[in-house]
């Protein structure tokens, strides 16, 4: 049995879709299982609710070999630990209780770096890690850099004015990985009932780039000029708590950005195990450019 947990969100939807055409007998904690398709509804088993919520969890866990773990974005929390860790801290006791196996997560890179402490939301990622870790399982955090779909929340002003803006240096190149490629590294090891430990596994994308690097692909692509703007830290965490997010949570966001700037996602070394394959020009064809055709 595996447990897929935001089996309607971005990565999770393409995690169950993978799994789905597979024998393998599959249920999901689904807060709101009307998203859900009818197909699905009808191949899974599903447990409503929310997976930060120990009834819910002790439930979906019951039987299960192996668990998809990923902590949903809330933007209006209080702080970063409880965005992540109180968010986790009933699903890891439930792994012990109920003797889950393994369980997949999806993590942050900068492991064993100067900035693996103060780096905002990814410093919290890794905490998360370490206390799914404490709980006995079997665990593979898979750890990652900016996602390629997060360009998608700036397409608005890239077709307004033909511009995109984040508060990093344009000429830091910088590895990016798209959704479905973090879909099938983790429903790949959620099939494999046969390894053991705990690992940290990057998943970084096929190569590096800078944000200016995206500008000029992304001019190609949509066959307009497009450029990035670096913009300063308190502009952004402006931008944030502008868009509603609680003060603790753009001021995490912020440590994050300052954290990659000075090269936590540089820190991993891209092996063929960490390298995936999807490149961002690719990406932009298949999944930006449409978007900002409709």
């Amino acid at each position: 049995m595996i447990v897929v947990t935001t089996p309607s969100g971005n990565i999770g939807s393409q995690v169950l879709r993978e799994l789905v055409s597979s024998d393998e007998p599959i249920r999901v904690i689904a807060r709101d299982p009307g998203r859900l398709t009818p197909a699905t509804r009808e191949r899974v088993e599903v447990v409503p609710g929310s997976h930060s919520d120990s009834e819910v969890v002790n439930k979906a866990f019951a039987g299960a070999d192996s668990v998809f773990w990923l902590v949903p974005p809330d933007p209006r929390a209080a702080s970063v630990e409880a965005a992540y860790l109180d968010f986790t801290r009933p699903a890891s006791q439930a792994f012990r209780a109920q003797g889950v196996s393994r369980v997949v997560g999806i993590s942050a890179l900068g492991r064993g770096t100067p900035w693996a402490s103060k780096a905002g939301l990814a410093s919290a990622s890794l905490a998360m890690d370490d206390l799914i870790a404490s709980s006995g399982v079997s665990y593979r955090a898979l750890t990652m850099p900016s996602f390629m779909d997060n360009m998608l929340r700036q397409a608005e002003s890239i077709t307004r004015d033909g511009v995109f803006s984040l508060p990093i240096n344009g000429d830091r190149k910088l590895p990016s990985v798209a959704t479905r490629d973090i879909a099938s590294a983790a429903a790949m090891r959620l099939r494999d009932h046969g390894w053991n430990g705990v690992a940290s596994v990057p998943v970084l994308g096929p190569e590096d780039l800078s944000y200016n690097d995206m500008a000029r692909i992304l001019s190609d692509v949509l066959g307009r000029p497009v450029r990035f703007e670096q913009i300063s830290l308190a502009a952004y965490k402006a931008r944030l708590l502008a868009r509603g997010m609680s003060d603790a949570m753009a001021q995490g966001n912020v440590d994050m950005w300052i954290a990659k700037n000075h090269g936590i996602d540089n820190a991993a070394t891209r092996t063929a195990e960490s390298s995936s394959t999807t490149r961002f020009r690719d990406w932009a064809q298949q999944a930006f450019r449409p978007r900002v055709a409709a």
